[in-house]
């Protein structure tokens, strides 16, 4: 059911792409109890001048480097877990890719059930 889009600058590779997707879905996955195909993610690339990241907001200090995540899920989550699935990315991104977890920005929208739908014009959860 997570519908995840990652924004970042230009200038990573398809490779670097697909390990920022396997942190996150293994964190949706595991943290999220979410279906282990239930895959879908969409990254944009963006120039210079065209994604604009506050470099200090919050105290947090920010790279070039930072992404913007914003998954899509159904409601029903504990702050608790929310925060352990943070964690789980942030923390994973920094393993696999040596990524400082001050650069990953993270939103999660929740939605009710019935505003999927994965196909035929149907909503499954409906």
């Amino acid at each position: 059911m997570p519908l995840v889009r990652v924004d970042l600058m230009e200038g990573k590779d398809d490779a670097w792409l697909q390990g920022i997707g396997d942190v996150i879905h293994a964190a949706i996955e595991d943290v999220l109890k979410a279906p282990k195909d239930d895959r879908f993610q969409v990254f944009t690339r963006h120039p210079r001048g065209e994604l604009s990241i506050d470099r200090t907001y919050m105290g947090i200090e920010r790279s070039d480097d930072c992404i913007l995540i914003q998954v899509t899920i159904s409601q029903g989550r504990s702050v608790e877990t929310k925060q352990a699935f943070y964690r789980a990315v942030a923390d994973g991104l920094h393993e696999r890719l040596g990524m400082r977890t001050q650069d990953v920005f993270i939103n999660l929208v929740e939605v009710v059930k019935e505003n999927w739908s994965f196909g035929d014009g149907i909503a499954q959860y409906a």
